[in-house]
């Protein structure tokens, strides 16, 4: 590692030593931007022009905020340092909406938008996703300018406030908007490592399509003992509609749900990748598809999930047959699938299983594509070769994250090799109460991050 990189390395981890790391994230969570939240809306707004625009005018950004083009989105950002049109651009992506608060939950001595430290846990909504990992890429680039005195490349960046309530108007922003927002590759935080102590790089994501599943066969509920063995249950009929979707252990049965992804070079590019993690819930070996590994169904396979399911009254039982059910379902897609075809694919399943009766009702807007980008493409080879050269580790390598990410607008209508760079792990309390970052992997990552934007600006082979 040459004098020069490491020198803009070291000045990023004496951002973390020093505590500006915990400082600058602080007033972070601070914003209380839960897009979930109709009365949090203004909060959005505040967040980019007091908490990003500052900050990137500072490293030589111009900014601008646009409206959301979808009444239901909050804001967005884009901002631009081009420091020579001949050299290499990249776009970098954050969001800074956070989910509900659910600030009753939180265990005693936390609270949702006051960082607390305990140990190695810097706890608060939003410490993970997102404002934590965005802001490590920005102190990043704030250590190699210091010590270069500039990029040695251009960046663009584009900010959201509603990836939390399903990016509404981010593709249209990037259709409308591609041409300030051109750049050879997209480079980003967000999500979790496979492992914690193993830096990550993922280049895609699955795809998630919500939808209700409702069987209504009357009007109010009629007792149990008066009507039992005459009136039909909805809940049974409805469970029964579920079992064909999935077998016992959790197998997919609708043909089309079924995806023809699974290659012989993504099997390889999975073989040795361990979704166990220490700490985190034990993984059943009897679920899911039985020829896979567990790699294989969380990175290469489609996952059905029933989130929510109710009949009659849960809380307060009364001694009668229900007249509806009702079950908010998930489905998890990997590239092989067709998010159109989703939903019609289901009506005829159930058809043929004679549930006509059961209805089908979309929760989602126009279902995304699924992407993924294998491991031997030249920019995750560069990527890779500069995370090790900091670590001294080579990096898990994942064509596609399990979870999903809007990142379909940037692979599919902006056409850029898109790779991830995750600063947080699996047990972070994502979307969830007591959310937190670790400090050791945050410095570390503020560490990969700086030599990464070095490398970027030497043609990755050091000055």
């Amino acid at each position: 590692m040459t004098d020069a990189r490491q020198a803009a390395v070291d000045r990023a981890k004496a951002y973390f030593n020093q505590g500006g790391f915990q400082t600058d994230l602080a007033v972070l969570v601070a914003h209380p931007t839960e897009s979930q939240n109709p009365e949090r809306r203004p909060e959005l707004g505040r967040y980019l022009t007091e908490a990003m625009v500052p900050r990137l005018a500072g490293l030589g950004f111009a900014s601008r905020i646009l409206d959301n083009p979808d009444p239901r989105g909050g804001p967005l950002l884009i901002a631009e340092r081009i420091e020579d049109p001949a050299l290499t651009t990249v776009l970098t992506y954050g969001h800074g909406d956070v989910v509900r608060a659910q600030t009753d939950q939180w265990r005693e001595g936390l609270t949702p938008f006051a960082l607390t430290a305990e140990g190695d846990r810097l706890y608060g909504r939003g410490a993970a996703d997102n404002k934590g990992q965005h802001l490590i890429n920005l102190a990043a680039l704030r250590a190699v300018i210091d010590t270069r005195g500039h990029l040695g490349f251009n960046m663009r960046i584009i900010f959201e406030m509603s990836e939390e309530t399903g990016s509404a108007g981010l593709a249209q922003v990037c259709r409308e908007h591609a041409d300030a927002l051109m750049a050879d590759v997209l480079i980003a935080s967000d999500g979790p490592r496979l492992q914690a102590d193993v830096p990550t790089l993922f280049m895609g994501s699955r795809a998630a399509l919500s939808f209700d599943l409702v069987l209504e066969l009357r009007s109010g509920a009629h007792h149990s003992g008066n009507w039992g063995g005459l009136l039909a249950d909805p809940a049974m009929i409805l469970a029964h509609a579920l079992a064909t979707i999935c077998d016992g252990r959790g197998q997919i049965r609708v043909p089309e749900w079924r995806p023809d992804s699974l290659t012989p070079a993504l099997r390889d590019a999975l073989r040795d990748l361990s979704v166990i993690e220490t700490g985190g819930p034990q993984i059943d070996p009897d679920w899911g598809e039985a020829e896979l590994t567990p790699a294989e169904r969380a990175f290469g396979w489609n996952s059905f999930a029933v989130l929510a399911m109710t009949s009659g009254v849960p809380d307060a039982p009364v001694n009668a047959i229900a007249g509806r059910a009702h079950a908010t379902c998930q489905l998890r897609y990997v590239v092989g699938t067709d998010p159109d075809d989703i939903l019609p694919a289901l009506r005829r399943h159930l058809d043929r299983h004679g549930h006509q009766a059961v209805r089908i009702l979309p929760r989602d807007g126009d279902p995304a594509h699924a992407t993924r980008l294998m491991p031997d493409h030249e920019w995750v080879r560069r990527v890779a070769v500069s995370v090790q050269r900091t670590t001294g580790q080579a990096p898990h390598l994942l064509p596609n994250l399990a979870g999903s990410l809007p990142n379909d607008c940037f692979a599919g209508i902006l056409g850029l090799p898109t790779i991830w760079v995750p600063h947080s792990y699996r047990g972070c309390c994502q979307h969830a109460p007591d959310e937190h970052v670790l400090q050791s992997l945050s410095r570390q990552a503020l560490a990969i991050m700086a030599g990464l934007w070095w490398d970027l600006g030497s043609g990755l082979d050091g000055d």
